[in-house]
């Protein structure tokens, strides 16, 4: 059974929370999810791990100016608040106890920024999970667009982002109209029904502010040194072979600067790895869940 709270962040934005599983679990992992998406593209990982044979307690929050979180001045949109939001949410969810964090793509990032940031709650950290996501180059190479087509790209959405249509609209779009482009852009070769449809409905209800708002922090995103964090906490990244957003070789990046991480490259997948691949994300997940539960003596992590 799902329960939802409101968590304030620092400055006062109710942050939407969710909650699943047993609440005295002796795991509880935290569920980040990426730029204009919210915390349904992790459910049906969420009722794996919350179902499982070892349950585990799960926390998903939305971003703010995503999902049910509230909308924000573009000015606080940047991967820092949202690590700064996110010690809040494990703050006030999970006070206690050992955690397993797994980041989607902007998820992702915000863990590496909360590494820099808040280093105490990474200190609980029994297992980091990074699902299709990037430590930089992300200005390179947008949507997998070639140079010259990248600059088009960037020239043409200044321009409709400084309209006041943009600004006034509530939903980017129909999820309907926009599942052919989703498709192509997100998803990898023969995505299920449910892939489909919690993509479009999710990117289609984004605020068109939330979109424009958090371009430019991903674009200036370059967090190589929080890395080292990792280092000594059991790490796995995971990539789809046909991530248009954050490619195989954004994962090798990761990988190859974190000694204890193990990448896997999911074959035909896209970009929402939680969607495309829920057993594969949901197992490793599990598994360090598993494994902290076991070795992990529970008085260390309730002081």
């Amino acid at each position: 059974m799902t329960t939802a709270r409101s968590v304030p962040a620092a400055d006062g934005v109710p942050l939407h929370v969710e909650l699943d599983g047993p609440q005295d679990a002796p795991v509880t992992a935290v569920l980040v999810h990426g730029w204009t998406l919210d915390r349904r593209v992790w459910r049906p990982v969420t009722r794996s791990l919350a179902t499982g044979a070892s349950p585990v307690r799960v926390v998903r929050p939305d971003h703010r100016g995503h999902g049910r979180s509230a909308p924000v001045d573009p000015a606080t949109m940047t991967i820092d608040q949202l690590a700064d939001d996110l010690a809040e949410v494990v703050a006030a969810t999970a006070p206690t106890g050992p955690l397993v964090l797994a980041g989607h793509s902007m998820g992702g990032m915000t863990l590496m920024a909360l590494a820099e940031r808040h280093p105490h709650v990474l200190a609980r950290a029994v297992g980091v999970v990074l699902v299709a996501t990037a430590s930089g180059g992300l200005a390179e190479r947008p949507f997998g667009l070639s140079p010259p087509a990248a600059a088009v790209y960037r020239r043409a959405q200044r321009r409709i982002a400084a309209t006041r249509e943009w600004s006034r609209r509530e939903q980017l779009g129909d999820p309907r109209l926009i599942a052919p482009a989703m498709r192509w852009l997100l998803l990898g070769a023969r995505p299920s029904p449910e892939a489909i449809r919690i993509t479009c409905e999710t990117v289609g209800g984004c605020r068109p502010l939330t979109v424009s708002g958090f371009q430019p922090t991903l674009e200036a995103h370059e967090r190589d040194a929080a890395l080292a964090a990792f280092a000594d906490i059991p790490t796995a990244v995971l990539v789809g072979s046909r991530d248009r957003l954050t490619p195989v070789r954004a994962a090798r990046r990761i990988a190859d600067a974190v000694p204890s991480a193990s990448l896997t490259i999911f074959p035909e997948a896209g970009h929402m790895l939680p969607l495309e691949r829920v057993s594969g994300v949901a197992s490793r997940i599990a598994a360090l869940a598993a494994d902290a539960a076991v070795e992990q003596p529970w008085q260390r992590w309730t002081a």
